[in-house]
Parts: structure tokens; C-alpha cells; sequence
């Protein structure tokens, strides 16, 4: 079993800068793959970038390559990901998941464990 907790995000304005955090309970989070989702609303959740257990292998969606970042730190169970450049376009809640699987990639579906999520909003 794994829960997951958000946070980190907040109000920044067009060009700034966020690191979200994502702290996990459970014993076998070194073994989990992460990922990253965001939801604006009255759109469908949308892959933002994924993470192997072992942090070697990640993925990211097109719209954010180059500006968003995806790490993981096992030893204190928690995954980031730091958002550069941000733009009005990227404003939703980030929901961080795991997957029991080795990486999840993008597949929203397969990722069987969800915290509530954090709210990013960016002002133009």
C-alpha cells in the first residue's frame, strides 16, 4: 500500500518557477514508479512526466520537455518535479501516482495509487 501527499503548489506568475513535492508512505516506494498528472478543469487528466523506481528512466509529455523536470530521492520517499518557465497553459491541480509496474509512462490507467493533488495556477 502506498499514499501519497502533495505539495508545493501556489500562485507564481508567467516565466516563474515551482518545485512540487510528493511524499510517500509504504515500503516498497524505492520498487514504485512515479508519475505526475495534471487536470485543468473541465479537461481530462493529462500525462505531465513519469520515473522508474530506480529514477534511470523517465518521460515527459511534449508540452512541457526542456521546462519541467522529474527526479525522485528514495531514501526519503519522495518524488519532485521542478517546473521552469511556466505559462498560463500549465495552471491545474498536480496529482503525483504509483505504479507498482517498473515505469508507468504515460497511461493515467495504470497507476493504481493517487494523492489529492496540488494546485498550480499561473498568472499572465
Amino acid at each position: 500500500q502506498v499514499q501519497l501527499v502533495e505539495s508545493g503548489g501556489g500562485l507564481v506568475q508567467a516565466g516563474g518557477s515551482l518545485r512540487l513535492s510528493c511524499a510517500a508512505s509504504g515500503r516498497t516506494f524505492s520498487s514504485a514508479a512515479m508519475g505526475w498528472f495534471r487536470q485543468a478543469p473541465g479537461k481530462e487528466r493529462d500525462f505531465v512526466a513519469a520515473i522508474s523506481g530506480s529514477g534511470g528512466n523517465t518521460d515527459y509529455a511534449d508540452s512541457v520537455k526542456g521546462r519541467f523536470t522529474i527526479s525522485r530521492d528514495n531514501a526519503k520517499k519522495t518524488v519532485y518535479l521542478q517546473m521552469n518557465s511556466l505559462q498560463p497553459d500549465d495552471t491545474a491541480v498536480y496529482l503525483c501516482a504509483a505504479t507498482n509496474r517498473p515505469f508507468g509512462g504515460s497511461n493515467w490507467l495504470v497507476y493504481g495509487y493517487w494523492g489529492q493533488g496540488t494546485q498550480v495556477t499561473v498568472s499572465s
